[in-house]
């Protein structure tokens, strides 16, 4: 796919989703909504509600859902993104593209570590920082919104640093122990200072993963106090449970649960997340690419394998992967369907041929969900995606 300016993203026309048959809003709160109807306008929500309660005159598109699901845009809160839509560490060209039809429209970077040579002294760090920000700004495989610049630190680093990252639009730290600040007392400051100006941050959970990592363990990831305890169940080796007990009970920040690391360690975390009624700080990722590979429909699969065997809805699992990175990532513009968002959606049903009396129910017995369009900021991306199986349902764009 071709590169897609930001300019270009927002339709400037009134579209009308109609005969929704399941609305899954990605808030906590309410997580299930009563309405069968999208209304958009200039590629963001305008309205949503009852067919017969909104002001349906005046489309100049319909999609006529044909009672499949509709969802936020899946947000896969921790790539690796490194030139383009190419990947180092796989060698692969267009994993952006294909995560997209997994459902995911946003995705945030924790590093650009993977970059060839990556350079370590602080004007190098700074300056990968800012054009990875400014070059996946204006590239949009298929439409994905691509976050990224995001400095892994390094020793020497002040106040000032921080602050020019800021003022050059980063709004990302990379993951604390991916460089060579590897220690509580250095990464508490950093961090610090990166949130004064406004930056959200992430730390390096459990084993090295890179070379030049390091083993990141509870005490320094409590001390460094980053907005993000990064693949908390390891990436992809994860810490001894009482280590993941600390820090779930001992910090108040986001939990973040990722496809590349132990599953057994992460529905360890959503159990303690459920005794303490703390599934707010739940967050999703893939931590991809990575040396497991590229995995398109990673994010699918984590909410399928959390609600399968972590004993949780899946209309909440479906938040932890939409609303609830959204608000850890101040992204106030997306992520859940109401009034003032972005248009982003996924259509999507149960797939053909699975077990589960409908959507909710498959997902709830392990099976992955079919997609059959994907929408970002009010514009049709694709139509039925080419990595989930086949959809019972699917929407139709209906002639106006």
């Amino acid at each position: 796919m071709s590169p897609d300016p930001q300019t270009k993203s927002a339709a400037t026309d009134k579209l009308v989703i109609r005969n929704i048959g399941l609305m899954l809003s990605g808030d906590l709160a309410q997580p299930i909504l009563d309405a069968d109807t999208i209304i958009v306008a200039n590629g963001r929500i305008s309205a949503v509600g009852k067919a017969d309660d909104l002001d349906n005159g005046g489309a100049t598109r319909i999609i006529d859902a044909q009672g499949c699901v509709v969802t936020p845009g899946l947000i896969d809160n921790h790539v690796h993104p490194v030139a383009g839509d190419w990947t180092p560490r796989q060698n692969q060209i267009g994993w952006i593209d294909s995560t997209l039809h997994g459902g995911v429209t946003t995705m945030i970077s924790a590093g650009e570590a993977h970059y060839p040579g990556r350079p370590r002294d602080i004007v190098g760090v700074k300056a990968l920082g800012i054009a990875a920000q400014r070059t996946f700004a204006n590239f949009r495989p298929s439409g994905m919104k691509i976050i990224a610049g995001a400095p892994v630190l390094e020793p020497g680093m002040t106040e000032n640093d921080f602050r020019e990252l800021a003022e050059a639009g980063v709004t990302l730290i990379g993951e604390v122990g991916l460089g060579g600040v590897k220690d509580g007392p250095t990464g508490r400051q950093m961090i610090a200072w990166a949130r004064k100006h406004g930056m959200t941050s992430m730390t390096h959970t459990g084993g090295p993963s890179i070379p030049g990592s390091g083993r990141i363990g509870a005490d320094v990831v409590l001390e460094v106090d980053a907005d993000v305890v990064a693949h908390i169940n390891g990436g992809p080796t994860a810490l001894p449970d009482d280590e993941i007990r600390r820090i779930c009970e001992e910090s108040t920040r986001a939990l973040e649960i990722v496809h590349n690391g132990n599953l057994r360690t992460g529905l360890f975390v959503l159990g303690i997340a459920k005794e303490r009624n703390i599934l707010d700080r739940v967050i999703l990722g893939t931590d991809g690419p990575a040396g497991s590979g590229v995995q398109p429909l990673g994010i699918l699969r984590t909410i399928c394998h959390l609600a399968s065997l972590g004993d949780v809805p899946t209309e909440v699992a479906f938040c932890f992967a939409t609303g609830n990175t959204a608000r850890v990532r101040n992204l106030d513009d997306r992520g859940v369907i109401e009034a003032g968002r972005a248009a982003d959606l996924v259509f999507m049903d149960q797939a053909a041929g699975g077990i589960g009396k409908d959507f909710l129910d498959s997902l709830a017995l392990g099976n992955l969900p079919g997609i059959g369009m994907i929408m970002v900021d009010g514009i049709v991306r694709t139509a039925r995606s080419r990595n989930t199986p086949p959809a019972i349902r699917v929407p139709e764009v209906v002639a106006t």
